[in-house]
């Protein structure tokens, strides 16, 4: 068994870097994939070197990849190397006969071996009898290349397979370019990347990979770039390109590739950068009203959304948004209102909040970019709309309702929530200067849910009056009468919507209960016990108290359901109980109709202390608490005069 240990752990030990080996290989399988494609194009050109040698020099673009590509056979020898092939399930035959329904044979072997190059590593495997250490286990830890990491192969040991370093890693590969790559920036706007070659005595047809990776910034960074892409597959040593965009930093490096494989790409080159300067992001597109919602309070919320500008020079860094709107007043009036805000860069979408219904909007969409500290902008896109709400529907049995303009000489203001109540300020204008006083009156036509109906007023002799505790979500009608007016009595009227409680708590930074709230924390139950009194009454040495308490103005929300009282002995120092039975410490609860309480057993000349918490619908409320002082001696004495009603006297009475 214990020779059995060693063995079993290094079987754990190449399970897990084996794992690892995948891993790596995903992460570099699309680098790996332009190799493999690379070896097999340079095969259908070692397939026809001799054709390529003797063909004329001006029919080598690109050499002679150029020329294989033109040719009937060596073409369909490069189709499966292409980076658009895809080699799916099923055999190569069935793969080319669908690209090429006759003579198929070049383009089956080159798919055959582009198959094989993806599964089986450059080199050969070492002997059997020379593995040793974790290489020797006698164990499976592999079963293809593919599962080794780096350039290790899946090798046989004698008793098992594991990934091992191979022997003749390079036999027949070209020679790595030289590292440093020269770059030329064209007046067309070109750039020509150029490189070297070292003396290679490879007889075959040798092709260089040119890869790319790049990244925004004004500093050239390796970490925020993006992944090796190839840009190039050339027999010669210079490439072209068309694509450098300005504002982007680029790296390259570049790979020979034969038939037998490749020595690696050279280490990344310089970093280069365009001379030219970026141009600004393009316009954003598509700018549209994706949603609009109406609150009941005539207040509107637009959402818009656009497209994002595809491929810039430079990143856009936000968006900047503005919205204008008449106010009315005709030639000469006021000038149209404007506001702005900003969107993040990678947005396709903002909120436009406050607007207001049946009116007409401008809005400006455009694209900033910085480069370096200079702000680089698009043009300026533009969408128009109107805020008009559908038509509404009140109650779904009722009728169609005729909505009276709004009144030119009445005119509302935004329900805001303070002080605990939704409220609204309603304004006028003072059309007869003998009116002095006026009456206001305001009542819900319609609830979105079954709230109270009863009509407020108030008189005032200003021109304006605050509406409060106004419920949520309702459509209310206001009447102004002016007070005192001989002869018939002119008033004004006009509708206005109260907003949602969710909507205002949501623009509310302190926290507030809404109707349908199924919880709240104690400490928001605003009902508290005021007025605490006590009065005390002695009868052969025993002490009776009875407490009393007012109640201030609960919440409409937070229903009264009972009181939770406590009474405790204040002791001092060096005092001792003298009666065995005596009071110490003792809570219970009242229901809501009962704020007083008798408590009897109590000692002379002792300190007692009552806390009193209301409890609601919401939960407790905050303690009040008041320490007395019982009497002295046994003559019955009021040391505190409670202020209580009759009946509930005589209910204490009766229970106790």
């Amino acid at each position: 068994m214990y020779n059995m240990l060693p063995t079993f752990c290094l079987w754990i030990i190449l399970t897990l870097t084996c794992g690892l080996a995948v891993a790596k290989k995903q992460e570099s399988s699309s680098s790996l994939g332009s190799i493999f494609r690379t070896r097999c194009a340079a095969r259908c050109l070692s397939l026809h070197s001799t054709r390529i040698a003797s063909s004329p020099k001006h029919f080598q673009n690109n050499g002679s990849l150029g020329w294989c590509q033109t040719h009937k056979q060596c073409a369909k020898c490069l189709e499966p190397c292409k980076e658009s092939w895809e080699l799916k399930d099923g055999s190569c035959r069935d793969l080319c006969e669908h690209a090429f329904p006759k003579r198929h044979g070049e383009c089956v072997t080159s798919c055959e071996f582009l198959r094989s190059v993806m599964v089986v590593k450059q080199g050969d495997c070492p002997s059997p009898e020379r593995a040793s250490g974790f290489a020797a286990a006698c164990v499976e830890g592999c079963e293809e290349d593919g599962e080794c990491s780096t350039q290790k192969k899946c090798c046989p040991n004698g008793c098992g397979h594991t990934c091992q370093s191979p022997k003749n890693l390079y036999r027949g590969a070209p020679l790595k370019p030289r590292k440093e790559l020269i770059f030329e920036e064209l007046p067309s706007g070109q750039l020509e990347v150029r490189w070297s070659s070292k003396f290679n005595v490879s007889a075959e047809p040798v092709l260089n990979v040119l890869q790319r990776r790049w990244n925004y910034g004004i500093h050239p960074s390796e970490d925020g770039a993006t992944d090796w892409q190839v840009v190039a597959q050339t027999t010669e040593e210079r490439v072209r390109l068309t694509d450098i965009r300005p504002g982007r930093w680029y790296q390259f490096r570049v790979a020979a590739v034969n038939v037998h494989g490749t020595r690696g790409y050279t280490t990344p080159s310089r970093h280069f950068r365009s001379s030219k300067d970026p141009a600004p992001p393009p316009v954003p597109t598509d700018l549209k009203v994706s949603d609009m919602t109406f609150g009941s309070d005539q207040a509107v919320s637009v959402r818009l959304s656009w497209s994002l500008p595809v491929d810039p020079d430079i990143p856009v860094h936000h968006f900047k948004l503005s919205w204008t709107w008449a106010t009315g007043g005709g030639p000469g009036g006021p000038p149209k209102m404007k506001r702005r805000k900003t969107a993040n860069g990678d947005s396709n979408t903002a909120d436009l909040d406050g607007l207001r219904e049946d009116r007409s909007y401008t809005v400006e969409l455009q694209a900033v970019s910085y480069w370096g500290q200079v702000p680089v902008k698009s043009p300026k896109a533009t969408l128009r709309f109107t805020t008009r709400r559908p038509e509404r529907k009140f109650e779904p049995t009722a009728a169609t309702v005729d909505v009276k303009p709004p009144s030119d000489i009445l005119d509302v203001g935004t329900p805001f929530y303070q002080d605990r109540q939704l409220q609204v300020r309603v304004y006028w204008k003072k059309r007869d200067p003998t009116v002095s006083r006026y009456r206001v009156l305001w009542s819900p036509e319609y609830c979105s849910h079954n709230g109270s109906r009863t009509m407020e007023k108030v008189i005032t002799q200003e021109n304006y009056a605050s509406l409060s505790a106004l419920q949520f979500s309702c459509k209310y009608k206001v009447v102004i009468q002016p007070v005192g007016v001989k002869g018939q009595v002119q008033a004004e009227s006009t509708t206005f919507y109260t907003p949602s409680c969710a909507t205002i708590r949501s623009k509310s930074s302190k926290p507030m209960v809404c109707p349908g709230d199924i919880a709240l924390p104690s400490a928001k139950v605003l009902a508290k016990p005021e007025n605490l009194t006590a009065s005390f009454s002695v009868h052969k040495g025993n002490v009776t108290g009875l407490f009393s308490w007012d109640v201030s103005m609960p919440h409409p929300l937070q229903q009264v359901t009972g009181f939770q009282v406590t009474w405790t002995e204040v002791k001092t120092e060096g005092r001792k109980n003298i009666l065995p039975n005596s009071l110490i410490s003792q809570s219970q609860i009242l229901p809501p109709d009962r704020n007083v309480v008798a408590v009897s057993g109590l000692q002379l000349a002792s300190l007692y202390r009552l806390e009193v918490q209301v409890i609601t619908t919401r939960g407790q409320g905050p303690a009040a608490s008041r320490t007395f002082q019982t009497p002295g001696h046994a003559k019955p004495t009021l040391q505190y005069r409670p202020r209580l009603k009759k009946h509930h006297l005589r209910a204490v009475v009766e229970r106790h």
